[in-house]
């Protein structure tokens, strides 16, 4: 396929894919410090894979979305032409699947080759990622081929050498022959750490061996310690560009040509990216702590440490005034959206559907008693079908509102829920009133359901005082117990 959105990697600073820290608040902020190209961090394929994008309106992000509601991968307009997503993937189908899940919003593609770690390499899940990969060449180039032919953006690939400078430049040749855009070289050995020199002499051997660009990393140990370094470790490397991953987490000005901003900026420059974006406070104080590195037991460090919440790391950095007003700014936002939702909803509303708002609180019903199980006993007793309910999601807020039908009438609340059990209750609430029959609440007296449940209570305990199993047939204890849906919650159309 043609690279629509074409990413040159030649003469580029880049930021690192770095787990933990290359999240979009750290992507943002070196890219306005000066770095060309962020990678976010690697993203397991069978994790994104779970995922659903959704359009995240009060921040106006892309946010991809596990089931758990846990935000796995976030984006934004700002980055979109230069954000590389990088994956852990041993699996080229897999990778493919995730790369058409994204590309839409990023602008490039990245597969992991690297990682020496041993949930990368030997997890059980997702086994033979990262470096393992280094030994399987044949894998490499089905995943590499089969991206490279499947989607419209630049691939890439980030490895680390092999333990001879042989084996390195043609297993890099091979890989150059997929097509990719651009290869990123970690100048150690899948055995080697931080602390041992970088081997700018491999890399430079890669980079006369092929025609596509060549990114050096690994060089903040040994080279990088202002912004000047960089291009010395870039001719060190012979490499078209370089990609900075430690000097960078320590303070990402060093993209700066102007040179290092004091650190107190740069952090709050920081906090303001993870408070506008909803950075989850664990994720945003790893980053500030890997920044302070020696300052940890100061003041500052020690308040930072205690901190339990985005607030509290804005007050350790004397910018709760900061966090108040864009807390506030957000909510206002977010309650305009909901009006605006409502609205459209109201508009768009089927003119069938009987409308009340309501809502259901359990502290009103008898325990193990519910709307539901009274609208589906009334329906029985009528000979009616059983209740259909339709429930949805808004994607605004998330929440939910379901709509009953009974004897081809449909009934909802016109008030959302939190919860899609509780929207269907609302749901049959409004049914029953309109129908006029109880819906079980503590102060309708007398409770059929519940004398039934302690009837058959009563009974079952005789039965086994006289040691005879009279256990109901199962179709009749469905009288009794609140029947719920299976099908997924569908959300919203947009």
């Amino acid at each position: 396929m043609t690279v629509n959105t074409p990413l040159c990697f030649r003469g580029k600073k880049i930021l690192a894919p770095m787990v933990r820290v290359g999240t979009l608040p750290m992507r943002l902020l070196a890219l306005d410090y000066g770095a060309d190209i962020v990678y976010c961090e690697e993203l397991i394929d069978i994790k994104m894979l779970q995922c659903k994008r959704v359009i995240n309106e009060v921040l106006e992000t892309v946010d991809f979305v596990a089931p758990n509601d846990r935000v796995v991968f976030r984006t934004c307009e700002r980055e979109r032409e230069r954000v590389v997503f990088q994956m852990g993937s041993a699996d080229a189908e897999r990778a493919l699947a995730v790369a058409k899940l994204v590309e839409s919003d990023v602008a490039g593609i990245d597969i992991n080759m690297g990682c020496p770690k041993e949930y990368s390499t030997k997890a059980t899940y997702a086994g033979g990622m990262g470096a393992a990969l280094l030994s399987d060449p044949d894998k490499i180039e089905s995943i590499l081929t089969t991206l490279v032919k499947g989607i419209c953006k630049p691939v890439t690939c980030k490895i680390r050498i092999l333990p001879s400078v042989e084996d390195t430049v043609n297993l890099v040749k091979r890989i150059e022959k997929t097509g990719i855009a651009a290869i990123a070289v970690h100048g150690r050995k899948k055995e080697e750490r931080p602390q041992h020199p970088v081997h700018c002499d491999v890399i430079k051997a890669i980079s006369e061996a092929v025609s596509i660009p060549v990114i050096a990393n690994g060089g903040s140990h040994d080279f990088i310690k202002e912004y000047a370094d960089i291009e010395t470790f870039q001719k060190a490397t012979a490499a078209s560009s370089v990609m900075i991953a430690r000097a960078a987490m320590w303070n990402p000005s060093v993209f700066r040509k102007e040179g290092f901003c004091p650190l107190k900026d740069v952090m709050q420059d920081y906090i303001k990216y993870a408070v506008r974006y909803d950075n989850h406070y664990t994720n945003t104080k790893y980053c500030l702590c890997q920044m302070l590195r020696e300052q940890l037991e100061t003041t500052q460090g020690k308040k930072l440490h205690a901190a339990q919440s985005t607030q509290e790391i804005c007050e350790a950095f004397e910018m709760g005034d900061f966090y108040e007003e864009a807390t506030a700014i957000f909510e206002a936002k977010k309650t305009s959206l909901e009006t605006k939702t409502q609205d459209e909803d109201d508009q768009v509303e089927d003119p069938d559907v009987i409308k009340m708002a309501v809502r259901f609180d359990k502290r009103e019903y008898p325990p193990q008693i519910t709307p539901k199980m009274y609208l589906l006993e009334w329906c029985r007793k009528e000979k009616h079908p059983q209740p259909v309910y339709e429930t949805v999601q808004r994607p605004v807020d998330r929440l939910f509102c379901s709509v009953v039908t009974v004897a081809e009438q449909k009934y909802r609340s016109a008030l959302w829920d939190k919860s899609k059990k509780l929207a269907e209750q609302a749901a049959a609430i409004v049914c029953l009133r309109t129908l006029g029959v109880p819906e079980g609440k503590l102060c309708e007296g007398e409770n059929h359901l519940m004398n039934k449940r302690k009837r058959g209570d009563q009974e079952h305990s005789i039965s086994r005082d006289h040691g005879e199993d009279l256990a109901e047939p199962s179709h009749k204890k469905a009288n009794f117990i609140e029947e719920t849906s299976d099908m997924n919650v569908p959300k919203m159309p947009r």
